[in-house]
């Protein structure tokens, strides 16, 4: 009788880690700050579009979020969309409920028409813009980019400042997804705005980068309003999940900008997914309070874009 027991609660448990089985969902406000959708049946992809990947529509992410029971998500506006935001408005007029959604927008951030087309797109879709994001992965021995595809312009550019400006007098956040190298021209930006929110994407691609170039990436934490975003696990690590090798990064990350600064993305698109990133972040993060955890899962997320 006590193995049979012991057989069934091993199964029992077995069950509750399933996915779908929705026991796997962690506790508090739970927060996913870095999605994509794409529907380019309906919603075609931009000319200048960088990649043109496979569908991924509302619809499904919906009814994914609903197992997971996520509470509220940043759509980070694609490049496959370039400066198009219809998709981006139509996910906002589909929402579950009333403001579970909020996105970031991209432009091209030297464009001289740039603040006037960032301005009314957030009086258009008031309290739903809340980052205009910008993208730096190029070799910067490269020149900076002048045209076509919506990355690489120059950082060190005065239009570049004055959209950076702009976004800043529009109360949004500027969003970073760059390699390291590209860390000493962010903070010199930041340095100037320094009361603006700057977010760095996937923990600023650790593996792409020396280690000189990512100690100016932890400099930026001395900026008071520079956030972390713990998400793209896999651009910092050589070994396959659950990417062991980068726990060393995370408590760096943690110690450098603290649980107030750092928030989650990339939670998945299904409960499969779902449970992976749910389990590796609970073992990243082993070493934290549970209040803390808490806070990286949603509750600084929840402050940084005012849900």
């Amino acid at each position: 009788m006590p193995a049979t027991l012991t057989r069934r609660s091993l199964l029992a448990g077995l069950f509750a880690a399933l996915p779908g089985s929705g026991a796997t969902r962690p506790p508090g406000l739970l927060i996913d700050t870095h999605i994509h959708l794409f529907d380019p049946q309906r919603f075609p992809y931009h000319a200048n579009a960088t990649y043109r990947p496979a569908a991924q529509p509302l619809e499904n992410y919906l009814e994914f979020a609903r197992q997971a029971k996520i509470d509220h998500v940043v759509i980070v506006h694609p490049e496959p969309y370039q400066d198009d935001h219809r998709y981006l408005e139509y996910c906002f007029a589909h929402e579950p409920s009333r403001l579970f959604f909020k996105g970031t927008c991209l432009f091209d951030p030297v464009a001289p028409d740039t603040p006037a087309r960032l301005e009314a797109l957030v009086k258009k879709l008031p309290g739903r813009i809340v980052a205009m994001r910008v993208h730096a992965t190029e070799d910067p021995k490269k020149p900076p980019t002048t045209s076509g595809a919506i990355r690489d312009r120059d950082l060190g550019s005065p239009a570049m400042l004055a959209t950076w400006r702009k976004a800043h007098s529009l109360g949004l956040a500027i969003q970073m997804h760059f390699i390291p190298a590209y860390a000493p021209r962010i903070y010199k930006l930041a340095a100037e705005l320094r009361d603006m929110p700057v977010i760095l994407d996937h923990m600023g691609r650790r593996g792409e980068g020396t280690e000189a170039e990512y100690a100016e990436v932890l400099r930026l934490a001395g900026l008071p309003r520079v956030s972390m975003k713990y998400s793209g696990v896999e651009y910092s690590s050589k070994q396959p999940y659950p990417h062991a090798d980068v726990k060393p990064l995370v408590r760096r990350l943690f110690d450098a900008f603290g649980p107030d600064r750092l928030i989650w993305g990339g939670l998945g698109m299904n409960m499969a997914a779902f449970e992976r990133q749910r389990a590796m972040l609970e073992q990243m993060f082993d070493f934290a309070t549970e209040a803390d955890r808490a806070r990286i899962r949603g509750l600084t997320a929840a402050k940084l874009y005012g849900f």
